[in-house]
């Protein structure tokens, strides 16, 4: 069990929602969603990875997709009711959440943005996401997880090439 309380447990603890933190050590060179997955003892596509996008129209939403797959932006553009959708550059995603890469959740960010989640996570009892900080995840299940985030779900990842 974790020793630190991140903002994003905090959230859950607000929300009555059960939860659990599991550590792993960071490599910086590797934050790859399928290393988390092996480090926290996961398959790679039960955990799931927070990307910080720009609609044309809509602005900074947030994307949640598994590990082992990548983002669609044109599934997640139409899921959004947008035109199109980019990533928005490294250097941008914690003036806009808060959070470094690697440790980036659509939990407890520094704004709310609208978040929309891949539709395999209704595959799963329990998923693995940030807990907002490199080196802890927090595991729960799913229903939770899109009720404390207000997330929208749709099929918007594609397998890794």
């Amino acid at each position: 069990m974790a020793t630190t309380k991140t903002n994003a447990a905090r959230q859950l603890d607000g929300l009555g929602i059960r939860y659990q933190l599991r550590d792993y050590e960071v490599d910086p060179d590797d934050l790859t969603a399928a290393t988390v997955a092996r480090k926290v003892g996961l398959p790679p596509e039960q955990v799931f990875k927070t990307l910080v996008c720009r609609g044309e129209r809509r602005g900074v939403l947030l994307a949640v997709v598994p590990g082992d797959s990548e983002l669609d932006l044109k599934a997640l553009a139409q899921l959004a009711g947008d035109k199109a959708c980019l990533v928005v550059a490294l250097k941008e995603v914690q003036p806009l959440t808060g959070y470094l890469r690697g440790g980036v959740t659509a939990l407890a960010c520094k704004r709310e943005y609208p978040v929309f989640v891949d539709e395999t996570v209704e595959l799963f009892d329990v998923i693995s996401v940030s807990a907002g900080v490199r080196g802890t995840q927090i595991l729960l299940a799913p229903a939770d997880y899109l009720r404390a985030t207000g997330a929208a779900v749709g099929a918007i990842a594609r397998a890794l090439p």
